[in-house]
């Protein structure tokens, strides 16, 4: 695994660092206190600087990775060329699917902003999920969303013109900001570009375009001049841009 530490190593970092970054994921509620203390007592906890490679396309998982702090950006590669596929934001899994199934990853992970990482060896959570069923309806429940997310995401790309894209991302940040406040785009523009499948060039031809429809982009900031036209020209479908919540089954939930 090609991780690199921060200057503070964790490695002996004593289980109630794992442990507390664990109970901050909602959706690991349902799990016992006992499995979880087991984990944590098996896990290493990492603090990662930004641009730290986690973890490469092809390799096999030797650890499952829970962010509970920071972002990762997850990168498909072919030779030099990297495309942007998600930025996974805390709590979440990377990848489990991988891990589960003792499978290669697909995706290149790059820590976007500082991480605090939990790693338990991928066959000692293997090994759990068989054992513990409130776990395993965690972890399933962390598929699916990461399923949806990438759901969502294939419509937006397919059904909607770069223009469309761009206001749609635009306007579910201003949903975040106050009338007529800038705000500031939370990536660097090529990151953006490549999330919304455009070239960076046509990203910024865009920007300048949608100044017809009330959004005004300056450098990083950006004001929504004209609600009722943006939201007439881009508007949202919570069915491509709604949030995805992580969200475990239960015996209420199942029940008739």
């Amino acid at each position: 695994m090609a991780l690199g530490v921060s200057r503070e190593e964790d490695e002996n970092a004593p289980p109630l660092l794992a442990r507390a970054a664990l109970g901050l994921a909602p959706w690991l509620r349902g799990v016992s206190d006992e499995m979880l203390d087991w984990l944590a007592a098996q896990a290493i906890f990492h603090r990662v600087p930004a641009g730290s490679l986690l973890f490469e396309q092809a390799e096999i998982p030797s650890f499952a990775i829970f962010l509970a702090a920071g972002s990762v950006e997850l990168l498909g590669t072919r030779g030099k060329e990297e495309a942007l596929i998600e930025i996974v934001r805390a709590p979440d899994f990377l990848l489990p699917a991988a891990v589960l199934c003792h499978q290669p990853y697909l995706l290149r992970a790059r820590i976007l902003d500082e991480a605090h990482l939990v790693m338990v060896q991928a066959e000692t959570l293997r090994r759990a999920v068989v054992s513990d069923h409130a776990l395993c309806l965690a972890l399933l429940a962390c598929q699916a969303a990461q399923f949806r997310r990438q759901v969502k995401q294939a419509k937006n790309v397919r059904l909607r013109s770069a223009e469309e894209r761009v206001g749609c991302y635009l306007l579910r940040l201003a949903m975040e900001a106050r009338p007529h406040e800038p705000m500031k785009l939370p990536l660097e523009k090529r990151l953006i570009a490549s999330q919304l499948q455009m070239t960076r060039e046509t990203f910024s031809r865009t920007l300048a375009a949608i100044a017809r429809h009330g959004i005004r982009v300056d450098g990083d900031l950006v004001t929504i001049e004209d609600q009722t036209a943006a939201r007439q020209r881009f508007q949202l479908d919570p069915l491509i841009d709604g949030i995805e919540m992580i969200d475990p089954l239960s015996r209420e939930r199942a029940s008739p």
